[in-house]
Formats: C-alpha cells, sequence, structure tokens
C-alpha cells in the first residue's frame, strides 16, 4: 500500500524575486531600470487565495466523498483479479496441463501478478503523479481491462502468467490511487481518519473475496463449471464501471492542475508563467530512476522500515496463503469439495472487518498521544499507531493461526479452525493498517515518505506472490497442525517488532536520517 502526502498552498501569481516561492527570475543587467521589467520576468503561478474553489482541499464536502468513494469502490473490486483465479486450480490444470502434485504450479499465475505489482509500484506511481490522479487512473484501468480479455481466452498458461504481470502492476496503481488523493482533498488527522481506515479495509477485502465472490463460477451444483467465466465477470464488472470513474474522479494533484493553468495562461498571454515545481522539479527520468532506487536504499538502511516492511509482508501475505491452505485443510480434514473452501475465505473477510472497526480506537488513543509528547508538544506520538496492533498481531495474528492449527480435527468441529480464520483476518487489519499509518507519520517531515511507503507495499506483494508457493510442501511435510504453528511461532516473532517501536522509536529516529525527530530530518540527499 502506498499512502504520499500531498502539500497545498494557498498563494497566486507572484514575479520570481518577489515571491517566497521564487525559483527562477529575469535579472537587471546595466542600464535596463526603466525598462518594462514584466515583458520578460517569470512569474510563479500558485492558488488565487486560500479560498480558490479549483483547489482540491476547497472541493464541496459532498465532491469529496464522491471522489474518495470513487477511487475506494476501484481499491475493492479491482484486486479482485488476483486471488479469484485460485478457486479454478483444477480446471486451469486439466486445461493446461499443469502439475500441482508435488509443487503448486497452478499459484505461478498469482505471483506473477504479485510481482507485476512489487515492480509497477515503485516505477509507476511517479509516472502517476506526473500524469496526473485522473489521467494516469483511466489510463491504467483502460490497460488493466485490455489484459483481461486475453486472460479469459487464454489458449495456454503462459499467457495467463505474462498478462498477469501486467494486470497485477495495474491494479497495485489503480487500488492505491485512493492514497494519493485522500491527502489531497482532506485536510488533518481526523478528516482523514475514516477514508483511511476504508481504504486499508477495501484493500485487503478485494484481495480476500476473490476466492469466495468466484467460487461458485466451478461450483458443480450452479452447473458454470467453466473458469473463463471468472474473467467474463470481471469484464462485465470493471466495463461497467468504467463510466463511474470517468465522471467521478476528477483531478486532485495541486501541482497537475497549477501545471496545466499556468501552460493554458502561456498560451494566452505569450508571458513567462510557470509553477515552483516546473522550474524547480527534476526530469521526469530522473524521478523515476530516484523513485526506483530509493525504495530499495531505504529498506537496505533503515532498520525500522525493515522490520515494519517484514511485519506488514508476513501479515498481508497470509491472505494469498489462505488461498492455498484452506483448501487442503478443510478437503483433507472435512471432505469438502475445493469450491467450498473459496466461500469458507469470507470468514477473513468478517475478520477484517472487525479490525477495522477497532482502528476507530486506535485513531483516538493516537490523537489522544498529543497531549504527553514531549519531543514534539501538540502534535501525536508516531509510535501511537502501533499501540491497537499489539493486539491485532499478538492474539489475532499469532493467537489465531494456533486456534487454527490446533482446531483441524476430524472430531472437532469445522467452524472452531474458522474461527482461528476470523482472528487471523482480525490481525491482519490492525496491523497492515498500523504500520502504513506509522511509516508515514514517521517520514511525514522529509521527501521519503513515499518511497518507505513503496518498499512496505513492494514487500507486501513479494511475500504474497512467493510465500503460499511454500504452503504445500509444508503442509504435508509438517501436518497441518505444526505447519500452521510455524507461521503462528513466525507471527509472535513479528510481534515484537511493535514493542521495540514503542520502547526505542523515538531513538531510531534521532538516529535516521530520513525519519522525523523532533520536528526535524536531516537531509541526506
Amino acid at each position: 500500500m502506498s499512502v504520499p502526502e500531498a502539500g497545498q498552498t494557498g498563494q497566486s501569481t507572484t514575479e520570481a524575486g518577489d515571491s517566497p516561492f521564487t525559483a527562477s527570475s529575469s535579472q537587471e543587467k546595466g542600464d535596463q531600470t526603466g525598462q518594462d521589467r514584466s515583458k520578460d520576468a517569470v512569474q510563479i503561478l500558485d492558488w488565487d487565495g486560500t479560498n480558490d474553489p479549483t483547489n482540491p482541499r476547497n472541493f464541496s464536502k459532498t465532491w469529496k466523498w464522491i471522489i474518495t468513494g470513487a477511487a475506494l469502490l476501484g481499491t475493492l473490486v479491482i484486486p479482485l483479479n488476483g486471488t479469484s483465479i485460485t478457486v479454478a486450480r483444477q480446471e486451469l490444470n486439466a486445461e493446461f496441463n499443469v502439475s500441482d502434485a508435488t509443487f503448486p504450479h497452478s499459484y505461478w499465475a498469482v505471483t506473477s501478478w504479485s510481482v507485476g505489482g512489487a515492480i509497477f509500484i515503485i516505477v509507476g506511481l511517479p509516472l502517476m503523479e506526473d500524469l496526473g490522479v485522473r489521467l494516469g487512473y483511466l489510463i491504467f484501468y483502460a490497460f488493466f481491462i485490455l489484459m483481461i480479455i486475453p486472460q479469459a481466452l487464454a489458449q495456454n498458461f503462459a499467457t495467463l502468467l505474462v498478462t498477469r504481470f501486467f494486470s497485477g502492476g495495474c491494479v497495485a496503481l489503480l487500488a492505491n490511487t485512493v492514497a494519493s488523493i485522500i491527502p489531497d482533498v482532506w485536510e488533518g488527522d481526523k478528516a482523514r481518519s475514516i477514508p483511511v481506515g476504508l481504504y486499508i479495509l477495501f484493500y485487503l477485502m478485494g484481495s480476500t473475496l476473490g476466492p469466495p465472490m468466484f467460487a461458485g463460477v466451478v461450483d458443480d451444483r450452479l452447473h458454470v463449471r467453466d473458469w473463463r467465466w471468472i474473467f467474463y465477470i470481471q469484464l462485465i464488472i470493471y466495463g461497467a464501471l468504467f463510466p463511474l470513474f470517468f465522471f467521478a474522479i476528477k483531478e486532485t494533484r495541486a501541482n497537475v492542475i497549477l501545471k496545466r493553468r499556468a501552460n493554458k495562461l502561456r498560451k494566452q498571454t505569450g508571458k513567462q508563467i510557470y509553477t515552483h515545481e516546473e522550474l524547480n522539479g527534476p526530469p521526469m527520468l530522473k524521478t523515476l530512476a530516484k523513485a526506483a532506487y530509493r525504495p530499495i536504499y531505504l529498506l537496505g538502511t533503515e532498520p525500522v522500515l525493515m522490520a515494519s516492511t517484514v511485519w506488514s509482508a508476513f501479515s498481508f501475505g497470509t491472505v494469498f496463503l489462505f488461498t492455498q491452505s484452506v483448501e487442503q485443510v478443510y478437503t483433507d480434514v472435512y471432505g469438502w469439495e475445493p469450491y467450498d473452501t473459496g466461500y469458507l475465505q469470507t470468514s477473513v473477510v468478517i475478520g477484517e472487518m472487525l479490525g477495522w472497526v477497532t482502528s476507530f480506537y486506535g485513531t483516538k488513543v493516537y490523537l489522544d498521544s498529543a497531549k504527553r509528547n514531549d519531543e514534539r508538544p501538540g502534535h501525536p506520538i508516531p509510535e501511537a499507531r502501533l499501540y491497537v496492533s499489539l493486539f491485532g498481531s499478538f492474539v489475532g495474528i499469532t493467537g489465531g493461526m494456533f486456534v487454527y492449527a490446533w482446531t483441524s480435527y476430524p472430531s472437532i468441529h469445522w467452524i472452531a479452525p474458522t474461527i482461528g480464520l476470523t482472528m487471523v483476518g482480525f490481525g491482519i487489519q490492525t496491523v497492515v493498517s498500523a504500520v502504513a499509518d506509522y511509516i508515514e507519520d514517521a517520514y511525514a517531515a522529509s521527501n521519503y515518505a513515499a518511497s518507505a511507503i513503496s518498499s512496505v507495499a513492494a514487500g507486501e506483494n513479494i511475500v504474497a506472490g512467493f510465500l503460499p508457493l511454500a504452503t504445500q510442501s509444508m503442509y504435508v511435510e509438517l501436518g497441518f497442525q505444526w505447519a500452521s504453528s510455524l507461521l503462528g511461532f513466525i507471527a509472535l516473532v513479528l510481534s515484537f517488532a511493535p514493542i521495540v517501536f514503542i520502547w526505542k522509536g523515538r531513538r531510531f529516529r534521532e538516529r535516521s536520517p530520513f525519519m522525523l525527530s523532533g520536528g526535524k530530518t536531516f537531509n541526506a540527499e
């Protein structure tokens, strides 16, 4: 997931040299004193006062929710393309002669999708920032739909792998676009709390709902039994939503709106009118190179970011792991049909929704921490974002894994391990949400917040793509109980990360050249 911060200002058009935002100006030379300076002077374009109606922060509350709601809907439905294919494992194997006897080769279709997401989230986000939210969203959404067509018509497994790489990349950008929209239109932590909570909830639900929503396509009782209808249905859904996105998603990037206005004024007046970013911003190729380099560099040099990424990636990866382990456990232990195990994964969604409800309390705790912050008086403590996640990680993910492990017996009703799945879903929501918020806050005062969040998002996609590949052999070799217990022990170890952050978080931030400490950051460029 990506939660970039957007800067908004409230100035108007001024001559360079007279504005605090000046980047360049024409210089007076010798006897030019009496000449008309305005003819050649570079003017800096900014908002027409603090109440400029074209500033996204000044949109009506109705329009703010229309734009945010449309993007949130995309965050919920677009990721369905990722895990929905897992319910058709047997049908794909039979048609394309793929064998899962010793290794889950059918899951490569999801791995390809996740790897595409990891790459696109790093390289594609700065491109969308330059294109603008609206144009970038519509372009990638159209390309996403085009990539689903060959998935529905695929005549070999290789076609699925290639096209799903690109559709997964598009999903990573489209599902996270709302993370750019929220800070563009909503001002302040309190105003953003509900949209941000819904964003993370829908992001997780979109990945989790794939199997339960499309299990009916391969359900013998419904007499469809054609895996291609998974993608036919998606084409219908995504095609029907295109007009909504076209009309509801307006441009919200301040720099893009001002840049287009400046370009229009240059053509109309012939004057040198530019935005601050046009004069000072680096070339696009340099921006892309830096965007690809920064997340990797930060991940290798920032211990807090590395630990947070591993913690969040493992939590997110369990959503995809369940697409494999749940079928193994419930078909073998309880004799269920594979498509019935797809429906069962709704229990994880229920847990995620419960975790979202808990996040309201977490937001209150975070905002209240401002009263006792002696580091930056009046500002919430970044580590306060992690308090609720302690319960979610220890009790939710760790406890849920052990319940899932040691209730998976024929003599115990199937509802018992299902409760464990719900507990894990609860923990996943609280952990992923806390990490995204914490990393955003910790790097908020520097230029590295977006890069840090991109590192986390890329890590989540990589783990989601590769962790489930080990599920089959792990559950066969260790047995259902000990395989799930191993995951529980890993979750237990990772659960101590937030304790260390809460205990030593301030010291970590003081030592980091990139993180927020005492209201200051160091320039590490």
